[in-house]
C-alpha cells in the first residue's frame, strides 16, 4: 500500500457544503468508525477516520445545453439549472430574439411553445437578481424527437486466421474535450469479432473517436493489435482531471496503439496474441490522451502487471484480463482516475492523479497484500463498479461489488457474498440516512439479492440463495411505495427498501433506467424502448427506430443520463448502419426543478464509468423519486 499524497495544486476556497438530509453526523460517522466488525452481518470492516469535507468540488463549466423537441403540438424547450446558478435563478425564453413565455419561468427549467414549427431557433436568458442576463447558446434542434450526430465506421479487416469483420458503433461517454461548454462524445468502435475473455479467438483493434455534436471528428486511436477486443478489456474514462476546462480521456493501451496524432505506443511491430488471440505477454500501458487532439500526454506502466497469468484464477487467460475503471473525488474536490484489475480472486485497484501534465500515482489496494490478505476482500468484484461519498466525510470511496475501498485506498468493509453482474448505489432507502447499495449475486450458496448500508456494509435485507442471479435493478420506478423498487432474475415480485414484496408483477425489463417522463418516478429502459412500470403492465412510451442496443443480452444503448436540457435522461443508440449516433430527448414537460445532474458528482462519475464492462445506470447522490424532497444543491466550483 503507498502512502497518501498532497496532490499538487491550491485547495479551491468557498462555500462549505449544505448539510444534506441523508447524510450522517460526524459524531454518528466517528461512532461507525470505531466499529470493527458488526456481528451476525458475516461483515468486516477495518477503522478509520472520518476527514474533514472539501469546499466545493470542481465540475465541468456548461453552457446552457439547450434543446428543443418537436411534437405534434409545437417545441419543448428545456435547458440547465447550473449548479454555479443561483438559487432564485429564473428564464426568459426566446424565440429568433422575441420572447415567447409570459412571465419568468422559476418552478423549472423548460418552456412549451405551443404551435411551433420543428425549425424554431430559441435561447434563453437566465435572471439574476432580477437583471436579465445575455442570450444562451442556440437550441440543438431536435426535429422528429431526435437528433443525429454523424460517425463514420473504420475500415473492416481480416484476423490472422482468415476471419474478416467490420465495425459497430458501441459505448459511448461525454465529456468537454474543447472547452466549448459543450459535451462531445468519445465513441468506442467494436469489431464485430469481439470476444468475451472465456472465449479463445483472434479479434479486430479497438478504435475510439472524438466526436463533436455536429459531427465533426475531432481524432481516432487504434489500440491496436495488443489489446483484445470485447466488454472488458478497454474501459475508458472522459473527465476533466487537471481541471483546465478541457476532458482527457484514459485507456489501457499496448505496443502499436496508435493516438490521434498517428504516433505509435511502444514498438510498432511487435504482436503479442498467442494462438488463441490472448494478449497474456509484452508491455502494458495506461495512457492519458488529449481530449481535443487524441494526442498520447504520457504513457506509464499499468498497474497492476498480469505477473503470473494464472495467479489471477485461470491459466488461458480469462480471469487475468478482466479491468475495471471509474473517476472518484478521493480528495474531497479534485477527480482522480481509478484503475483495476480482476475480480474473481485476487483485486488491484490503482488510483491516479492527472497533475501538471504528468501522472501521480495516490494510491494502491491489493487483496493479496499483508493487511488485507485472509480478510475476506479477494473474490468480491462485479463487472462493474460504482463511486459514492458513502461514509459522509466529503470524499468518494470505491464501491466494487461485495466490497469497498476508502478514498485512502484502505479496505472499508466487505460483506463476502462474492462476484456478481449487477448493483446499483444511491438513496434507495429515503427513510435511512446515508446510501445503500443492492446487488445480485452468482454464488448458489448466498444471497440471490440483498441491499446493504452502503457506509458499513451492514446487510439490511436479503433473498434466499438462488444459483447464478444475473440481473438485478434498483429505483423508484412505483409511486406506491416510497423509495427504490428492487427486483432481480431470480425473484418474484418487486421488493420496497425494506424487502416487503409491494407489487406481485415485476417490470417487463431488469435492465437499465432512465428519468423520462414529467414526474419524478424513473422508467425502465431495456433495447431501444422505455417503459412506464404498471403493476397492471407497462406503458410504452418510446419506441425507437432505426437504431440498435449494444453488448448482446444486455442490450444497453450507447449512453444513456443527462446529458442536455433539464434534469431528465438523454438515451443515445447507434443507427442501425452505424452512420450516426442518435440522440432521444424527452418530449414531456415537468413541474418540477434540479439542477443539472451532471453537477451533482456522484451521477457525473457515474457517467463516466457507464461504459465499464456490463453497463449499468447512474444514480445520483440524492433520492428522485415519488414524494420527494427539494433536490439539494450542490456545492461545486468550475476550472
Amino acid at each position: 500500500m503507498q502512502d497518501p499524497h498532497t496532490p499538487h495544486g491550491p485547495v479551491p476556497h468557498g462555500p462549505v457544503p449544505r448539510p444534506r438530509e441523508h447524510r450522517r453526523s460526524r459524531a454518528a460517522l466517528s461512532a461507525v468508525a470505531a466499529t470493527a466488525v458488526l456481528a451476525g452481518a458475516g461483515l468486516t470492516t477495518l477503522t478509520t477516520t472520518p476527514a474533514e469535507a472539501a469546499t466545493s468540488r470542481q465540475v465541468e463549466k456548461l453552457n446552457r445545453g439547450l434543446v428543443s423537441v418537436h411534437t405534434d403540438s409545437g417545441n419543448l424547450i428545456s435547458w440547465r439549472w447550473l449548479g454555479t446558478d443561483p438559487d432564485t435563478v429564473s428564464f426568459n425564453v426566446y424565440r429568433a430574439g422575441t420572447k415567447v413565455n409570459s412571465s419568468p419561468v422559476t418552478g423549472s427549467t423548460n418552456y412549451f411553445h405551443s404551435g411551433a414549427p420543428d425549425s424554431a431557433d430559441y435561447t434563453v436568458r437566465a435572471i439574476v437578481n432580477g437583471t436579465e442576463q445575455g442570450d444562451s447558446e442556440h437550441a440543438v434542434q431536435l426535429r422528429g424527437g431526435y437528433k443525429d450526430v454523424p460517425i463514420s465506421p473504420p475500415a473492416g479487416g481480416t484476423t490472422p486466421d482468415g476471419v474478416s469483420y467490420t465495425y459497430e458503433a458501441n459505448d459511448a461517454s461525454v465529456g468537454d474535450l474543447d472547452g466549448d461548454g459543450q459535451l462531445d462524445f468519445v465513441l468506442k468502435w467494436q469489431p464485430t469479432n469481439a470476444k468475451d475473455n472465456s472465449q479463445s479467438g483472434y479479434t479486430g483493434n479497438t478504435v475510439v473517436d472524438g466526436i463533436r455534436l455536429d459531427g465533426t471528428r475531432l481524432w481516432r486511436i487504434d489500440l491496436g493489435r495488443n489489446i483484445r477486443s470485447g466488454a472488458h478489456y478497454t474501459q475508458f474514462q472522459v473527465y476533466d482531471y487537471d481541471g483546465d476546462g478541457k476532458a482527457e480521456v484514459a485507456m489501457k493501451t499496448a505496443d502499436g496503439t496508435k493516438d490521434g496524432t498517428g504516433a505509435v505506443i511502444g514498438s510498432s511491430s511487435a504482436d503479442h496474441r498467442n494462438s488463441s488471440g490472448y494478449v497474456l505477454s509484452g508491455p502494458e500501458y495506461l495512457t492519458m490522451f488529449n481530449g481535443q487532439t487524441g494526442r498520447a500526454m504520457q504513457s506509464v506502466d499499468y498497474v497492476p502487471a498480469r505477473g503470473t497469468v494464472s495467479s489471477w484464477g485461470d491459466s488461458y487467460g480469462n480471469r487475468v484480463d478482466r479491468f475495471l475503471a471509474g473517476t472518484a473525488y478521493l480528495d474531497g474536490f479534485r477527480p482522480s482516475l481509478i484503475e483495476a484489475r480482476g475480480y474473481y480472486t485476487r483485486t488491484v485497484i490503482a488510483a491516479w492523479d492527472w497533475r501538471d501534465g504528468k501522472f501521480t500515482r495516490r494510491w494502491t489496494f491489493d487483496t493479496n497484500s499483508s493487511t488485507n490478505s485472509g480478510k475476506g476482500y479477494d473474490g468480491q468484484g462485479n463487472h462493474q463498479l460504482s463511486v459514492a461519498d458513502v461514509d459522509g466525510d466529503g470524499r468518494d470511496e470505491i464501491v466494487y461489488g461485495a466490497m469497498a475501498v476508502d478514498d485512502n485506498g484502505n479496505a472499508l468493509w466487505t460483506t463476502k457474498n462474492g462476484h456478481g453482474d449487477a448493483m446499483h448505489v444511491g438513496d434507495l432507502d429515503p427513510s435511512r440516512p446515508g446510501l445503500e447499495e443492492f446487488k445480485v449475486d452468482e454464488d448458489g450458496s448466498k444471497p440471490s439479492s440483498w441491499m446493504a448500508d452502503a457506509r458499513t456494509g451492514q446487510i439490511l435485507w436479503s433473498t434466499a440463495p438462488g444459483g447464478d442471479n444475473g440481473r438485478g435493478v434498483s429505483g423508484d420506478i412505483w409511486a406506491g411505495s416510497p423509495g427504490a423498487e428492487s427486483w432481480s432474475s431470480a425473484e418474484s415480485g418487486i421488493r420496497d427498501p425494506k424487502g416487503t414484496v409491494v407489487a406481485s408483477r415485476k417490470p417487463s425489463s431488469t435492465n437499465f433506467l432512465a428519468w423520462w417522463d414529467g414526474d419524478p418516478v424513473r422508467e425502465l429502459l431495456d433495447g431501444t424502448h422505455i417503459d412506464k412500470y404498471g403493476t397492471s403492465g407497462d406503458t410504452r412510451l418510446l419506441t425507437a427506430s432505426g437504431v440498435h442496443a449494444n453488448n448482446g443480452t444486455k442490450s444497453t444503448p450507447s449512453l444513456s443520463g443527462d446529458i442536455l436540457g433539464d434534469w431528465r435522461e438523454e438515451v443515445v443508440w447507434p443507427t442501425s448502419n452505424n452512420t450516426a449516433l442518435r440522440i432521444y430527448s424527452t418530449p414531456y414537460e415537468t413541474t418540477t426543478r434540479i439542477t443539472t445532474l451532471l453537477h451533482d458528482t456522484q451521477y457525473r462519475t457515474a457517467l463516466a464509468w457507464q461504459n465499464t464492462a456490463y453497463n449499468q445506470p447512474p444514480h445520483p447522490s440524492f433520492l428522485i423519486g415519488s414524494g420527494m424532497a427539494a433536490a439539494p444543491r450542490p456545492t461545486v466550483h468550475t476550472p
